[in-house]
């Protein structure tokens, strides 16, 4: 399991991509010989990373273990948190929202969608779920904490979160805390019938058999028929493969060929805090 060592949570749009950390289920459409068993492992492998890149790197799950450290109220930055530093003891402060100023009553170190007092940590986004808290090497209760915006930790049982994290040593020990998450999002049932198509002919294709995966011929003229070939180059560009249940499971979840999962930045748009 790879460990994150710090994560520092400053950024509240801050990403994290890891993946694939595991291989997808396959609905095997072929079958194993002799001779193709000892390459199926390396041909799952492939067939995984393929479909990975090619949905946008959006799918499968990984569990990561992140050594955070704390974001402390008013960083400084310019209204942002309710307002520069030297405000932070002077009330009303004024903020900018949405292009228009506010004077913002409340007082006290508070996140920016409350004005109460919240002990908070930011983890890079989008968290699918958060396995384990522990604090001087031992776990946390589960209900001691929740997740808001697949991101943001907040303190539910009264306590705050360390102010500091001894990042020398490991988080078994005194002085130290860590977070262990998943990322990402559960790979979808239908891509074991495409993880099938595509493996059968990556085993098909190392082996020397007869192979549907475009290998860049165009045209083929035999015995006065002629067999046209999808262009191999611009299937690629598309984000397609030639392979029926591979590119039906493609057009299904990821229909423009994203190269990546898409992400909204608005830095006018008022923040929302939701339970994840």
């Amino acid at each position: 399991m790879p460990v994150i060592n710090p994560v520092t949570a400053t950024g509240s749009n801050s990403g994290a991509d890891f993946g694939p950390c595991a291989t997808w289920p396959v609905q095997w459409l072929c079958e194993v010989t002799a001779e193709t068993a000892p390459l199926t492992g390396a041909a799952v492998a492939t067939a995984t990373e393929v479909l990975w890149a090619l949905t946008g790197m959006r799918f499968g799950l990984c569990t990561v273990t992140l050594r955070p450290c704390r974001q402390d109220c008013y960083s400084g930055r310019m209204y942002d948190d309710f307002g520069p530093s030297w405000f932070a003891n002077s009330w009303p402060t004024p903020a900018l929202i949405g292009g228009l100023w506010f004077n913002l009553v409340c007082g006290g170190c508070a996140g920016s969608c409350s004005c109460s007092r919240v002990s908070e940590f930011v983890l890079p986004a989008p968290v699918n779920e958060i396995i384990e808290i522990r604090i001087d090497g031992e776990p946390m209760v589960t209900g001691g904490y929740r997740l808001d915006n697949n991101r943001i930790v907040v303190r539910t049982d009264g306590g705050v979160w360390p102010r500091c994290n001894d990042l020398s040593r490991d988080d078994t020990e005194q002085d130290t805390w860590s977070v262990t998450a998943t990322y990402g999002e559960a790979v979808p049932e239908g891509a074991a019938f495409a993880m099938g198509a595509l493996v059968c002919e990556i085993l098909r294709a190392a082996t020397g058999g007869d192979c549907k995966l475009p290998a860049g011929l165009q045209q083929l003229v035999r015995q006065g028929v002629t067999i046209q070939y999808p262009d191999v180059g611009e299937l690629f560009r598309q984000g397609r493969t030639g392979l029926y249940l591979v590119d039906m499971f493609l057009a299904t979840w990821n229909p423009y060929g994203l190269r990546q999962k898409a992400r909204i930045v608005s830095p006018d748009r008022p923040p929302v805090r939701r339970p994840t």
